[in-house]
């Protein structure tokens, strides 16, 4: 199975956010909901940070390089 992407993860999270708004869902479904929305938006932050580190270790190479 292949890793979601940064994108899909906020997609997801936002699909997860319309689900906690509905006024009628129950308090189990709500935790369950939430515990997933926090993992993917963990998740994406890592990788946001990860882009972060890479841009900017590419940036020193291409510094040195001139």
């Amino acid at each position: 199975m292949k890793a979601k992407d940064f994108e899909q993860k906020i997609e997801e999270s936002k699909k997860i956010l319309d689900k906690l708004m509905d006024p009628s869902i129950t308090l189990e479904n709500s935790m369950k909901f939430y515990k997933e929305g926090i993992k993917e938006l963990k998740e994406a932050s890592k990788m946001l940070e990860n882009a972060k580190i890479e841009f900017e270790e590419l940036s020193k190479i291409s510094e040195n390089e001139s």
